[in-house]
């Protein structure tokens, strides 16, 4: 291995996964101080009126009575965007159904990022700088999201949120965004429990993008995206810290848990646990691979620090490549005239119990840059089951430094391990690493 140091651990004890997580959606309650029907505001559950207007002027006056309830009958409720206020709840009942407008001039102006970026922000609920807001309930908010095609314009998202804290959403189900499905940007103290996610309609469809947030907590969560399904980002130079996932069912075309590609911030004290990912249910694949690409992610490539990550207790089943960590020089700046940022730091991760079959034949890699090593992981109790069938000629790949490619566990093609793949790091523990393909492959397990 270049510029690194390698040990290799037995351990005293075996370590089983279950590979079957039992995802439980429950009725979720919410108190106010009072209720604000829609209804009353003139609003119609018939699917075709615009009730963006009625939608709105009730968040209003639920906001100047000092809070409560915004409530939303069974029915259909077609509406463009909504502005939220502090202290007001969304509440979907059972059987209701918010839908977006197909129509872009329903949605607010596009807004492009603080520090002068040029991505726009716009979404069917959206707040910002507001300070306990929830939505809640049984129901489902449907982005209509394949009228929105690629680069045609800002899409909208189902939700955005900027600069909020004591955000909560729980129990709803959320469908088919024009673009990312959520994006909280600069929050503190989020809490996502127990919704599910369905975002099978647009390019860039991701399920939850946490960007920039700290103590943030998702559980209980079943996202099944075509893009990125669980994403953290920092696209500002405030870091991503303090976030735990765990007890999540995950599906993809693309990655399942990452970290990045927008590192400028960095992560700092993430957890990720007991959850299960799972092979695409959705057959018809936008982006990405129908199989999926990653199921771990861990990337630094826009400079930051990825510091003090724990990932435990993961199942995973048919994924390209189970496990990638990148630590890159793509160097992209989000606002002109920007410098591009120095190389990042990648440290202080630890993976442990995490089973998976049906891996491709490409395999794992954990790859720093000349100089630039990944520094300090863990590899504990580690199964991880691939498909095999890797030739001779493929054993004794040069593999490319690649040091400002965008970062995808398919990067670098088949690599020369049907395992682990590992250069430029330093201090990689392996400990009760199991490795094994179904077919036979001509290249070793693990290549340093």
């Amino acid at each position: 291995m270049q510029n690194g140091t390698v040990q290799i651990m037995k351990a005293r004890h075996a370590v089983i996964i279950g590979l079957g997580l039992l995802f439980i959606g429950t009725a979720t309650a919410w108190a106010s101080k009072g209720t604000y029907d829609i209804r009353d505001f003139g609003a119609k559950a018939d699917g075709q009126t615009l009730n963006t207007q009625a939608i709105q002027e009730a968040v209003d006056q639920c906001a100047r009575d000092g809070g409560g309830t915004v409530l939303f009958g069974p029915g259909k409720w077609l509406t463009g965007t909504v502005y939220l206020a502090s202290h007001v709840t969304i509440g979907l009942e059972n059987g209701c159904t918010v839908l977006g407008s197909k129509e872009k001039a329903h949605y607010g102006q596009p807004r492009t990022l603080p520090d002068g970026g040029t991505f726009s922000y716009w979404g069917i609920f959206a707040g910002k700088s507001l300070e306990n807001i929830a939505i809640c309930g049984q129901g489902t908010i449907d982005g209509q999201g394949a009228t929105f095609k690629y680069k045609e314009g800002a899409r909208p998202k189902n939700l955005y949120f900027e600069g909020c804290r004591d955000v909560r959403i729980e129990g709803v189900r959320l469908r088919n965004a024009g673009s990312w499905m959520q994006h909280y940007r600069d929050c503190d103290r989020v809490r996502i429990r127990d919704i599910v996610v369905f975002n099978h309609a647009a390019y860039n469809n991701d399920g939850l993008n946490i960007d920039s947030c700290r103590d943030v907590i998702i559980t209980g969560c079943n996202v099944d995206s075509d893009d990125d399904a669980i994403v953290l980002k920092s696209l500002s130079a405030r870091p991503c810290e303090n976030v735990t996932i765990s007890d999540c069912v995950i599906s993809t075309h693309c990655n399942a848990i990452k970290m990045g590609t927008e590192s400028g911030g960095g992560f700092q004290n993430i957890t990720v646990t007991n959850s299960t990912i799972c092979s695409p249910r959705y057959s018809q694949v936008i982006y990405g691979r129908q199989r999926g690409l990653a199921g771990i992610a861990l990337e630094i490539v826009d400079g930051g620090t990825l510091d003090r990550v724990t990932v435990s207790n993961i199942a995973i089943q048919g994924v390209t490549a189970p496990i990638f960590l990148r630590l890159g020089n793509r160097a992209r700046t989000y606002a002109k005239d920007q410098p591009k940022p120095p190389i990042g730091k990648l440290r202080n991760v630890v993976l442990s119990n995490i089973v998976a079959t049906d891996g491709s034949p490409v395999g794992c890699s954990i790859t720093g840059l000349p100089d630039h090593p990944i520094e300090n992981v863990t590899l504990s109790n580690i199964r991880l089951g691939f498909d095999g069938g890797g030739t001779r000629p493929e054993a004794s790949r040069e593999i490319p430094e690649r040091a400002d490619a965008y970062p995808e566990s398919t990067m670098f093609g088949m690599l020369p391990a049907y395992g682990f793949f590992c250069r430029h790091v330093q201090g990689l523990v392996l400990q009760n690493v199991h490795l094994q393909t179904a077919t036979p492959d001509h290249r070793h397990a693990l290549v340093l």
